[in-house]
């Protein structure tokens, strides 16, 4: 039970300190036009990192396109913040 209790606060330790060690700004590569993604921007408005991360910190890139479109627009719709159009997430390469 004791190893319980440490495996927890280990846990909870690395997920605050992780935020320090993730990456500031994030491209994910599309065919519909690459996306820049403000990791940082999005911490510091969320602050929550299970809102985005629900089982552990990990990369987006792999899930697919129905995760981030329902994830990032829903959000977006729900705050009354954030782009919630093709053109304003997906840009064309050089822009």
């Amino acid at each position: 039970m004791q190893a319980l209790h440490w495996t927890c606060a280990a846990l909870c330790i690395l997920s605050c300190v992780g935020t320090g060690f993730a990456q500031d700004v994030i491209i994910l590569q599309s065919e519909s036009g690459n996306i820049i993604f403000t990791h940082k921007k999005h911490q510091e408005a969320v602050k929550d990192c299970t809102t985005c991360h629900k089982t552990a910190p990990g990369s987006i890139r792999k899930s697919g396109q129905y995760r981030p479109h329902k994830l990032c627009i829903g959000c977006h719709e729900n705050r009354k913040s954030g782009p919630v159009n093709c053109v304003d997430c997906h840009k064309e390469s050089g822009s």
